[in-house]
């Protein structure tokens, strides 16, 4: 307990950051459970050889909800073995669907006759915001249901406004209370949806209650990511006819009743990829990323060489789903230097929400200023600031913006993992570019989005010791 109080120290923030600090330190100890792993990272390895990019958290996720829409055996290939995925598991399975996994990464999908939400895993479902995309199918099954306040990262006030305003234009009614939402539903009814706001899960979650509203149902400022497209592919592939998908404007066909045996292949996971881009750029290494999504990376890439990072595209392909545009990329070691222009995300096809925090270690390797704007969440640009523990040189200027001075010299350190998931993982990344040994204590919130990565990146020449405590 006393190293962990040793590395909040507050001699390099301000007293508002220190309160944040001990604030997200004591809901880590206080809320997570599964949280007694820490990593021994002995940095400044250089990185070799080639690393495939795993399947898609995200999707992963997203296809275990829709899965629901199914009255048939779903057999879905290619999930996550993450804590984010165990999770949902946990739920779907105690709300009566029987799962079982077939394979490293495949499992098999049974629906119950009928769905029995009383009996619902709430300590599995408060740690994970994917709960709510249970919303869209189940308002097939049931009239009315409650489901658990979800948690997962703690990244300030994040609403549902976008799923409940879309919701009830289909003739759902969602009612939030101290612990819960309660949804209530008469008559669903095909509709013309305008989003307010273009939210990943949000679309997600109007594209699985759109699909058994028999029909025809227009999404308009859609979400157009990665794993949006995930869903309507699968939702394709059992017999929901979507038209405009990659695009900002989804015309939904709606059927009356999905009831097939199916098998689908979830693609890999765009923002593992720009995880691997980092690492290799915070060490200066030459590396093979194989299978990256390109469509989901290629804006982040045209920075990347804009700021003077060297690669090469070594091969095009598909993924298993067929529709998914794969690359596998060779990063080398190159000499960088700082944008004048700031560095912020935007809905697909701008840099992805999930990536910007990885340009984070890149800005400290590259020479001259670098702005940073992470405007969609309140508190993630806090989190970045850790990164000073281990000899950075990061101003927080409101919030939502860093500036980050790059050329510093890193030097190993321990950090509490914060409460969320990337700036956990920039943490990791920046201790691999660290001379010396550093420890990040409390990594579950890395295994809730990367798989086995302690051992994915030994295999590529890090050297990181499990500490299970």
């Amino acid at each position: 307990m006393a190293e962990l109080v040793d590395a909040m120290d507050s001699k390099s923030i301000d007293g508002n950051i220190m309160r944040v600090r001990f604030s997200l330190w004591a809901h880590i100890m206080k809320k997570t459970k599964y949280n007694s792993i820490d990593f021994q990272v002995v940095g400044d390895k250089k990185l070799h050889g080639s690393i495939t990019t795993n399947f898609s958290k995200n999707g992963s996720v997203g296809l275990l909800c829709a899965s629901l829409l199914n009255k048939g055996k779903t057999t879905l290939n290619g999930i996550a073995r993450i804590e984010e995925v165990y999770r949902v598991i946990e739920i779907i399975e105690s709300i009566g669907v029987n799962i079982h996994w077939s394979g490293k990464n495949s499992v098999v999908i049974t629906p119950p006759k009928n769905f029995n939400l009383k009996k619902i895993n709430v300590e599995s479902a408060i740690k994970t915001r994917s709960v709510i995309m249970l919303i869209g199918p189940l308002i097939h099954y049931l009239n009315s249901f409650s489901l658990p306040h979800a948690q997962g990262c703690n990244l300030g006030k994040r609403t549902i406004s976008a799923h409940t305003y879309a919701l009830e234009e289909l003739g759902v009614k969602i009612k939030t209370t101290n612990n819960s939402y309660d949804i209530t539903t008469k008559k669903l009814k095909p509709a013309n949806i305008v989003m307010y706001e273009a939210g990943d899960t949000a679309c997600e979650n109007i594209l699985t209650a759109c699909a058994l509203i028999d029909g025809i149902s227009v999404i308009n400022f859609a979400s157009a990511n990665y794993m949006v497209q995930e869903i309507c592919f699968f939702l394709e592939t059992l017999g929901v006819k979507i038209d405009g998908i990659g695009t900002s404007t989804l015309t939904v066909h709606g059927i009356k009743e999905i009831n097939k045996n199916i098998e689908y292949t979830n693609s890999e996971d765009p923002i593992e990829s720009m995880m691997f881009i980092s690492a290799a750029v915070m060490t200066d290494s030459k590396l093979n990323i194989m299978r990256c999504p390109v469509d989901f990376l290629s804006l982040e890439l045209e920075k990347l060489k804009r700021m003077g990072l060297k690669y090469k595209i070594l091969k095009e392909y598909v993924s298993y789903n067929g529709r998914t545009k794969l690359i596998d990329l060779e990063i080398l070691p190159s000499k960088l230097t700082a944008l004048e222009d700031k560095i912020h995300a935007l809905p697909y096809p701008g840099i992805n929400m999930d990536n910007l925090p990885f340009f984070v270690p890149i800005a400290v390797r590259a020479k001259g200023q670098t702005m940073i704007h992470d405007w969609v969440y309140e508190n993630r640009a806090i989190y970045f600031t850790e990164l000073n523990r281990l000899g950075a040189n990061i101003t927080l200027a409101d919030p939502h913006r860093v500036y980050i001075q790059g050329g510093t010299t890193l030097k190993p350190a321990q950090v509490v993992c914060p409460p969320a998931l990337r700036p956990s993982m920039v943490i990791l990344i920046a201790m691999l570019g660290a001379n010396g040994t550093s420890i990040l204590h409390n990594v579950y919130m890395i295994n809730r989005g990367y798989e086995e990565i302690a051992e994915r990146l030994n295999s590529i020449g890090a050297d990181i010791k499990i500490i299970k405590n």
